[in-house]
């Protein structure tokens, strides 16, 4: 008796052994890839189906995108997912089948290329207006070579460096990359022109290789790609800075005509000299309207000698007549200064000193006497007011117990001490009575 698992593992075994590497045709439909990069589909044919996995080591190979509807052959071994019991085909490589297959693998480079930018107009180099030395990338033997050579030579001979590579068959991509890394280290080359006659796309395949391509778009000189025919194209042809539809048509953009040259520097050079005569005569002609609107060079000098003396005469009187001004200013200054001297200042001062002192002193005696005058009136006026004169007259004043002025009766009764004063002496007395009176309007 068998487990599930193990007559799952064992038909497993038994199938991969048996279906080790097989080679299966057929139309790739439910094509989805994972997160992992794992690509799953089915293979089918009008009778059948088979499922299919191709794991991301492999996928990363594609030259192509997988898509549904797609015919291809696909190659690999048949075996058994064990957890699921499921029978497929682990697909390790992957190609196009039918005669459209190099136009699917071309196309799919081609969008890859072209997404990274390296097909830019912006990243074309312009080519030289006339190459030092011409690197060639091609066959030894053929056509190609002799018709560039050929061409160059009738055009404008320049030195050609042909660097011989296979173009055609295993490698030659290869072969043509490094042959192109080679001229581009070669002293005094400045151009490259990578070349091969016509042929079917299968023969031209070697110049549609990506590695071939990124070699191109990483040479450090402009490069023409001359491959095939005019309706021929290969990757090299957008990469390359310039495209040319034949051979010979890139060795006649790598050069000008060098009998095209003489002749347009001959029609430069009368130009020149044309240009050159006009621009003296019209000159010459300047010249002479400047030389007689001068006039004669020594009556112009005599003018300006004597507008020279009239300025010099001018100069004289101005200057005579600044010294008299400066001499007159300079006298007012100095008497400025001399009535400016500390000694005048001082006597002035002390002049001025004295005057106010006289007028301090009689000032200061009129005030004294004013004062004097007014002192003696006030005196006057208080001592008429003094109850001393009142006094003198027979009057006297009385004082109560407490030494004030008595003038009224309230606060008195008899027996209380009184004190009356008289103009030569006080007397001390008691009351006896006191006598009310009514009051009388005066």
């Amino acid at each position: 008796m068998l487990a599930v698992a193990e007559l799952v593992r064992k038909a497993r075994q038994t199938l991969e052994a048996r279906f080790s590497d097989v080679r299966v045709e057929g139309e790739v439909s439910g094509c989805k890839r994972s997160a992992n990069g794992h690509v799953y589909f089915t293979l089918k044919d009008t009778e059948a189906q088979l499922d299919c996995v191709m794991y991301s080591r492999d996928a990363s190979r594609l030259k192509f995108r997988l898509a549904d509807g797609q015919l291809v052959r696909c190659r690999g071994k048949l075996t058994i997912y064990e957890g699921r019991g499921k029978f497929q085909l682990q697909v390790t490589s992957i190609e196009p089948a039918g005669a459209g297959a190099l136009t699917l693998a071309f196309e799919a480079l081609k969008a890859k290329l072209l997404a990274e930018g390296l097909f830019d107009s912006d990243r074309k180099r312009p080519l030289p207006f006339l190459p030092r030395r011409i690197g060639v990338v091609t066959s030894r033997q053929g056509a190609v070579i002799r018709d560039i050579i050929r061409v160059i030579h009738r055009r404008f001979p320049v030195p050609i460096l042909v660097a011989p590579t296979p173009v055609q068959g295993e490698g030659a991509a290869a072969s043509i990359a490094a042959a192109l890394v080679a001229v581009c280290k070669a002293p005094g080359v400045d151009l490259i022109i990578i070349a091969r006659g016509g042929g079917s796309m299968e023969d031209l395949w070697a110049f549609s290789d990506e590695t071939l391509a990124r070699t191109i778009a990483a040479c450090p000189l402009p490069t023409i790609s001359a491959v095939g025919h005019e309706t021929d194209f290969t990757i090299a042809d957008f990469v390359a800075d310039v495209r040319a539809p034949t051979p010979s048509a890139a060795a006649e953009m790598a050069v000008p005509v060098a009998a095209e040259l003489l002749a347009e520097v001959g029609v430069l050079a009368g130009r020149l000299g044309r240009s050159f005569l006009g621009e003296v005569g019209a000159r010459r002609l300047a010249l002479e309207r400047m030389t007689s609107r001068l006039g004669d060079p020594r009556r112009l000098v005599d003018d300006r000698r004597q507008a020279l003396d009239e300025l010099l005469d001018r100069a004289g009187r101005a200057l005579g007549a600044a010294i008299v001004r400066r001499r007159k200013e300079l006298q007012n200054a100095e008497g400025r200064i001399l009535r400016a001297h500390p000694q005048r200042r001082i006597g002035d001062q002390r002049s001025a000193l004295h005057l106010l002192e006289r007028r301090l002193g009689s000032a200061g005696t009129q005030l004294l006497g004013h004062r004097r005058r007014a002192f003696d009136a006030l005196a006057n006026k208080l001592d008429a007011l003094s109850p001393l004169k009142i006094l003198e007259r027979g009057y006297s004043l009385a004082r109560g117990p407490d030494g004030k002025v008595l003038a009224s009766r309230k606060g008195l009764s008899a027996g209380d001490k009184v004190t009356i004063t008289l103009r030569d002496g006080d007397l001390r007395t008691h009351i006896e009575e006191i006598i009310a009176r009514a009051n009388r309007r005066g």
